[in-house]
Order: C-alpha cells, then sequence, then structure tokens
C-alpha cells in the first residue's frame, strides 16, 4: 500500500524505468541510485537485472528500493550492462508475479524488460499469446509485452523487438538487456518520459527522468525521441527510428504531479514550471486573504508561485511526515479515515485567526481535500480559500496512471461549487486548461491532457473497461462460467 492508497486520495505515480551500459563499473549499484532518484514514481516494488555477455541475471522483491537491496544482493549482481525498474501498478496487481524486471528467453537466449506506461490493447495480445501456447506468470501487460518479443523468434532479436513494438498500442517507456546490449523504447506519441545520459565520456545511461542522472554522475545528452528505438553496444549508441511519430504526446500530468520538481520535461525545469502555475492561478482566482500556506509537497512551487503574483505572505503551514512510505502493515478503519493526520499535522500558530489560501496540485477524490480543509478548521484558520495549480480532474488515464473509472473522480461528478461545499473550503478555484498550457510553454499540441478534457491521442476501444485488475476480473469470469 502506497501512502497515497492509505490517505484515499491523490493520484498513484505509474512507475521509473532505468538502464546503464558501463563496462568496468559497478552497473548494479548505478541502477540502485538511479532507481532511489526515482523513487517517487512507484513505490510498490523493485526490481534489477545484470548482463555479463553471457548471462542474464536478475533480484526484485517488493518493497522500497532501499528494502529490496542490501550490500551483499548488489554485490551478487556482476555485470556490464543493468536495467531497473521501480514499479506502482497501473495494470496488475500488487505482487511479486508482477513485479519488474521481466526475465524471458528469445531462442533461448535470455532478456529482461522493464516497462513504464500502460497498453490499451493488453486483453488482445493476452489471449493471442495465449492461444500460442505461451503462459503467464502474473496479470501485468509488461509481461506481455516480454513474451510478445520471445513470440517472434523467427527474427533476430532487434527485429523481433521492433515487430513486437509494432503490435503495441498505448503508453510505453522501455528498457530492455540482452546478454550483450542495452535496449530503451519510447512510443509514437512519447506519453511517459525518458531520457538519454552519458556517464564517464563513454558510458551510457537511460532514465525515465532528468533527476536520475545527476546522483549517478551522468549528464543529460536529449531524450529518447517517440517512435526511436536506443541501442547501446560495444561500439557505441545507435539510433534506429522503428515508428513515425503520430502526434508528441507527453503526459502533461507530469508537469502538475508526476514528475520530481528538479527533472526537466520538454527541456523546461519542472519547479519552475510549477510556479508559474501557482502565478497564473493568482491572477485567475485572486483572494483577500492573510498568508499563502502548500499542501507539501508537489504544493510547494505553485503556492510560492501564487505568492510572487499575489503579494501574499508564503507560510509553511504544514509540517510533513518524512518517514511515511510504503508499509505492508495494513491500517484500521480508523487509521484509512485519519490518514492525512498522519501525514500532516498543520502549523496553529502559523494558521490561527488567519485568512488562508492553501495551495495543492490536484483534487482526485476529495477526500484528503476534504480532511485538510477540516484540519485547517480546527487549527483556528479564519477561513481557508483552496486554491488548485491544475484544471479539474475529470476523465481517467489509460496510459499509465491509476484512475481508470469516472466515478472515482469528483470532478466528473460534481461542478466546482459543488466541490467546494463538499471539502468546506469559503472558496475554491482552479487552474485553467489555457492557464496550464500558458504555464508549460503554450503549445498544447505536444501534450496528452485527456485527464483534463477527454481527448485522447491515442484511441481507447469502445468496449475497454480497464481497471488496474483487468486480468483477474477476465479470469474470474472464465472460472464462473
Amino acid at each position: 500500500m502506497s501512502e497515497y492508497e492509505f490517505l484515499g486520495e491523490g493520484l498513484p505515480e505509474e512507475c521509473g524505468v532505468f538502464g546503464v551500459f558501463a563496462p568496468g563499473d559497478d552497473v548494479a549499484r548505478i541502477t540502485y541510485f538511479g532507481l532511489f532518484a526515482l523513487q517517487h514514481r512507484g513505490q510498490e516494488s523493485a526490481g534489477i537485472a545484470v548482463a555479463d555477455g553471457r548471462t542474464v541475471k536478475v533480484h526484485k522483491r517488493m518493497g522500497l528500493v532501499a528494502q529490496v537491496f542490501d550490500e551483499e544482493t548488489l554485490l551478487a549482481l556482476k555485470g556490464h550492462i543493468a536495467i531497473g525498474h521501480t514499479r506502482y501498478s497501473t495494470t496488475g496487481s500488487s505482487n511479486i508475479a508482477n513485479a519488474q524486471p521481466f526475465m524471458e528467453h528469445h531462442r533461448g537466449i535470455p532478456f529482461a524488460l522493464g516497462h513504464n506506461g500502460n497498453l490499451v490493447n493488453a486483453l488482445e495480445l493476452r489471449q493471442e499469446l495465449e492461444r500460442l501456447g505461451f503462459r503467464f506468470e502474473g496479470t501485468s501487460d509488461s509481461e506481455i509485452i516480454a513474451k510478445l518479443i520471445a513470440s517472434y523468434d523467427e527474427l533476430d532479436f532487434e527485429r523481433a523487438v521492433m515487430a513486437a513494438m509494432n503490435q503495441l498500442s498505448g503508453a510505453f517507456s522501455l528498457v530492455i538487456l540482452s546478454p550483450d546490449k542495452l535496449f530503451a523504447v519510447r512510443d509514437p506519441y512519447g506519453v511517459r518520459p525518458l531520457v538519454i545520459g552519458k556517464l564517464n565520456g563513454s558510458h551510457w545511461v537511460i532514465a525515465s527522468e532528468t533527476c536520475a542522472l545527476n546522483p549517478v554522475g551522468a549528464v543529460y545528452v536529449r531524450d529518447v525521441e517517440p517512435g526511436e528505438m536506443v541501442i547501446v553496444d560495444d561500439k557505441g549508441l545507435h539510433i534506429v527510428r522503428w515508428a513515425e511519430v503520430v502526434k508528441p504526446s507527453l503526459c502533461i500530468f507530469e508537469f502538475v504531479y508526476l514528475a520530481r520538481p528538479d527533472s526537466h520535461l520538454y527541456g523546461q525545469n519542472v519547479h519552475m514550471v510549477r510556479r508559474r502555475m501557482g502565478q497564473i492561478l493568482a491572477r485567475e482566482h485572486p483572494a483577500d486573504a492573510d498568508i499563502v500556506i502548500p499542501v507539501p509537497d508537489t504544493g510547494t512551487p505553485a503556492a510560492l508561485g501564487y505568492s510572487e503574483a499575489s503579494g501574499i505572505p508564503y507560510a509553511e503551514g504544514f509540517i510533513k511526515n518524512r518517514y511515511i512510505h510504503r508499509t505492508f502493515i495494513q491500517p484500521s478503519q480508523r487509521q484509512r479515515e485519519l490518514g492525512v493526520r498522519i501525514k500532516l499535522t498543520p502549523l496553529r500558530e502559523i494558521i490561527e485567526g488567519k485568512r488562508v489560501v492553501v495551495v495543492e496540485d490536484s483534487i482526485v477524490r476529495g477526500t484528503t481535500t476534504r480532511n485538510i480543509v477540516s484540519m485547517l478548521r480546527e487549527a483556528g484558520a479564519k477561513e481557508i480559500h483552496v486554491r488548485i495549480s491544475s484544471p479539474p480532474y475529470r476523465f481517467p488515464c489509460f496510459y499509465g496512471i491509476d484512475t481508470a473509472a469516472r466515478s472515482e473522480l469528483i470532478a466528473a461528478q460534481l461542478d466546482v461549487e459543488e466541490i467546494r461545499r463538499y471539502i468546506g473550503a469559503d472558496s475554491l478555484g482552479y487552474l485553467s486548461i489555457e492557464g496550464l498550457f500558458e504555464a508549460v510553454g503554450g503549445k498544447a499540441e505536444r501534450f496528452c491532457s485527456a485527464c483534463f478534457d477527454g481527448r485522447y491521442p491515442i484511441p481507447i476501444p469502445q468496449h475497454l473497461k480497464l481497471s488496474k485488475h483487468l486480468f483477474e476480473e477476465e479470469a474470474e469470469l472464465l472460472r464462473v462460467r
């Protein structure tokens, strides 16, 4: 259970992927620190696969990166190529059978794969692979990709990867290793980020975000472009275009919430973009107030921007418990109800008697925001003006974020005034979609913003009612029949 599930609110992250080709270096240790930097993208499981030219070895477990790996484990992972993965489940339950990287064999030769994203044709692909005789250990769409590559045994490995990619529909940023090569692949829409870095002048790193490069001593080179496959071997780095770009569609919610604030997307620092969101939010929804406070941590840059644009003093109104992480200890119902209080403590001395603007990045289900407003009332706030640095989240994501049902999304059920009443605020203001595009550079055509406007760049089958337990539900239906 992630902290977000515990609180019953917020958007769970997707996954983080990392890869390194570095003969002579401790690639397992490099990957460990790369995954550590990507921990915000997934807190359910972690894994590393290494290759030494002949063999591939995988270690993966449930838990945080620091819980899965220790010194002894890392020392046993010897090789010159490694990939790593930290997971939040979007299709497939949270269990060890779905932990990544997945290991498969192509023509009897091992390979491993890690995936960030979500397929919209996973069910059809799985059914076809099962018809061909493939058996699945888990219920994740990522395992489908690995087995699909394995199915092209009439082709060499590179061509098998490309053939498999051309069967996929949806979002996928992949790292793949064979015994002697590192691969990175991005879907033709580029929904999920993937970047290339250089290490020690001659070695190469692949990562979901630029924030994973500096901790391992790598420097950013460029993004993996949509529809590209990067191959790294003893001769260096090679680029293969396996598909034409359909429409660049980077997930705009990476800027709002998912990416770490020190990462860069489309050449822009995420922190500065979030700050601009707050500045535009102050212009669109001013408030007569005494202080501006954030809901830490993702609300902090926007709160700073709101304060700068409005002239209302910025203050730290909450203390966040930095030690809340994923746990296997199940909370009681009472603890679930008090979840936000475990994470955040209001500072009465800052809040009491004040008219407060509280800035948050999004409202998904509304429960956490309602609890935050309640806590501020108890701490003596005179007025509470909630400001959200993104538009209303009205539509489910089918590309790698766990919000499959519109019934889960409060803005799909209620208008802004109804949401204001539900959360108990004195006023509520959302950043407009136009304001969001202005903050990220004004080029709406370069993003997927379907969660806000319902415009899905990759077609979603009409019959598809995707959920994170898609294959468990299918199996149960077959069992009942």
